[in-house]
């Protein structure tokens, strides 16, 4: 047969993402959680790895305290990977253990999950050291000790300050934990990095591929790592100080001057002085390898002000840019000057791999200003390589400007398969309405070439939106936003009422279609309560965001983790709701494991898959990828 013609019919048969080299993800064990669903019954929960073979089964085994193993189920379990036990005595304590079957053979137990004698709460309690004067705020999750089970690192926060305003903040404070509430380590980024929602994204990744992950920020002279080592000198403080204006257009955090002129406090900001970025070790977090930051601060003046508000606009996210191993991308700028730097850590050692930057080139002019609060990481192409979503322009896999809207800034973005009607990738995203910009206050455009498939409401800044399958009856996801009048599809037309909020997502109730969180509420899209976390509140004022939601434990659904509101812990909901449909873990999923990397950054956004998972989806494609065990 002719080469060409069978590496074609090859392509169609296997699908042309595995010519590619496999991406090196994280070695997860079973994850099984239980949790008490009604009296005398427990529900019990466990994952499907993405590289399981489809005949794959399992058996589950109850022990009491001080009894043997039983095995509770008749027969392998080989559809969802969910099970109530309705003979369990609550009132002792219940070990539960998961075994895989495969040709009729039962494996070696692939984890389990302890429940305390007469357990009856609905979510899982991690005990916290907050600080004093703190509270939790943004999560990441990873396997930071190669186990295969989640840890958590956590962003404390005292004063946070926005970048228009001036004041001394808090110092950002990091703190690891296991999901015993067993704390790793804490990291203080200390005085000379200013803490507040766009200055101190972290993304918690095993870079190098090892099995184990590290966590990586920005930093400077008196952070101070998980082992007690100062970076830099211990004493300077680069804060500024003595009550000093500067002329600013910006109106946002401005004065006037006794001449009626605008004007910019700078006190409490850094507007000189070495900047870092720098890998803590996941297990210690004691500080691998610094380099200085790029692009530096430089002439404050290329970024768009004089009082480093648009130089401090700092995102990150973490991209296969080779297709094999993970390289984070550290991003300064987003309403002018944009610049974003690609790095890879190997062997103990950051690299810079590449940096794209609009200052001084003309060829770039198009994509500066078009950055959102947010962004996000998807490989457009379909090449192996993932692209850079960062509002509304992409970056692709070499640090090239892929193409550019012009659609300018915006608060929120959404990056999926939601039309599974057309091939690839499509993005969804609202706009402000700049002075010197009249545009569509929210747009969908095709992920790959920039095509604009529809735009609307001209001329209104638009603050919030999301595009998701939440409407069963509507073939496709939907898609609202400030203003938008109801319920849309993804041509613009109207399918329902507008649903009840505009933040976040979360797959809960066993349905392929996602329900709406708002704070500390689940809810139909029809505004039909499903579950509420009492005791428990969420972060960052009115965006109402969890600190962070994932699929950390248990099967396909995702978990919602909020802080309690004494802010002495973490608590992890996971739903109770049996489901029929079995499917891998969306953290095997490459998109959807990337989103909770960078879900921290700017204004967080809820996580989304690379493929069409909603109302009518058969079946879940095969992820390409490899899992790397940790030595230990």
């Amino acid at each position: 047969m002719n080469r060409i013609l069978f590496l074609s019919l090859w392509i169609a048969l296997t699908g042309s993402s595995f010519l590619y080299a496999q991406r090196n993800m994280e070695w997860l064990d079973r994850g099984l959680i239980a949790l008490p669903k009604a009296p005398g019954s427990v529900f019990l929960s466990w994952r499907l790895l993405g590289t399981d073979p489809a005949a794959v089964s399992f058996n589950l085994y109850r022990t009491t305290a001080g009894g043997n193993a039983e095995k509770i189920n008749k027969e392998p379990i080989s559809g969802p990977t969910n099970f109530v036990d309705e003979g369990a005595d609550v009132t002792k304590e219940l070990t539960y253990s998961v075994r895989p079957v495969l040709n009729n053979k039962e494996l070696e137990t692939e984890g389990s999950f302890t429940l305390p004698a007469g357990y009856d709460k609905n979510y899982l309690s991690v005990p916290l050291k907050t600080p004093e004067g703190y509270s939790p705020n943004d999560c990441s999750a990873a396997d930071l000790d190669g186990d295969g089970s989640y840890e958590l690192v956590v962003h404390m926060i005292g004063r946070g300050v926005d970048n228009a305003f001036s004041g001394n903040s808090s110092d950002a404070v990091f703190q690891a934990y296991k999901l015993d509430g067993t704390m790793l380590w804490e990291i203080n980024l200390g005085r000379n990095i200013r803490d507040g929602a766009h200055y101190t994204p972290f993304i918690v990744y095993d870079l190098d591929g090892d099995g184990k992950a590290e966590m990586v920020c920005k930093t400077a002279d008196g952070t101070r790592d998980g082992l007690g080592n100062i970076l830099g000198d211990p004493n300077a403080d680069w804060r500024e100080k003595g009550g000093k204006s500067v002329p600013t257009n910006d109106r946002t955090g401005s004065s006037r001057d006794a001449e009626g002129r605008m004007v910019a406090a700078t006190d409490g900001r850094i507007m000189s002085g070495p900047e870092y970025l720098t890998v803590f070790e996941g297990t210690t977090g004691k500080a691998l390898s610094t380099v200085n930051y790029v692009p530096a601060l430089g002439d404050i003046s290329s970024w768009g002000d004089a009082y480093a508000n648009r130089s401090e606009r700092y995102l990150a996210c973490v991209a296969y840019l080779d297709g094999k191993l993970p390289s984070v991308v550290m991003c300064r700028g987003y309403y002018g000057r944009t610049a974003l730097a690609a790095w890879d850590f190997r062997k103990g050692k950051l690299s810079l791999r590449w940096l794209f930057d609009t200052q001084g080139k003309d060829a770039l002019k198009t994509y500066e200003g078009q950055g959102n609060h947010n962004l996000t990481v998807a490989d457009v192409d379909e090449d192996g390589k993932d692209e850079i979503i960062y509002g509304s322009m992409v970056v692709d896999h070499q640090g090239q400007g892929l193409f550019s809207t012009g659609f300018r800034h915006g608060d929120a973005l959404h990056v999926g398969d939601l039309d599974p009607s057309r091939p690839g990738l499509e993005v969804f995203g609202v706009h402000e309405i700049e002075d010197t910009f009249d545009g569509p206050g929210a747009a969908v455009y095709n992920a790959r070439s920039g095509e604009v498939y529809w735009k609307g409401v001209f001329g209104k800044d638009t603050g919030r939106g999301v595009a998701e399958d939440v409407n069963p009856d509507n073939f496709g996801s939907e898609m609202w936003f400030s203003g938008s009048g109801g319920l849309l599809n993804m041509k613009g037309e109207v399918v329902g009422n507008t649903p009840p909020s505009t933040n976040f997502l979360i797959w809960w109730n066993g349905e392929l279609n996602r329900q709406l969180l708002n704070g500390n509420r689940i809810s139909s899209y029809k505004g039909e309560e499903i579950f509420t976390a009492t005791g428990s509140q969420a972060n960052n004022g009115s965006k109402s965001n969890p600190a962070l939601s994932a699929d950390l434990l248990g099967d396909w659904r995702e978990e919602l983790v909020l802080r309690s509101q004494d802010n002495k812990e973490l608590r992890i909901y996971s739903t109770t709701i049996p489901t029929q449909h079995r499917m891998y873990t969306l953290m095997h999923d490459p998109q959807y494991r990337l989103s909770i990397a960078w879900q921290n950054a700017g204004y967080n956004q809820p996580p989304h898959l690379g493929f069409w998972l909603g109302a009518g989806t058969e079946k879940a494609p095969r992820p390409n990828i490899k899992l790397k065990k940790a030595e230990r």
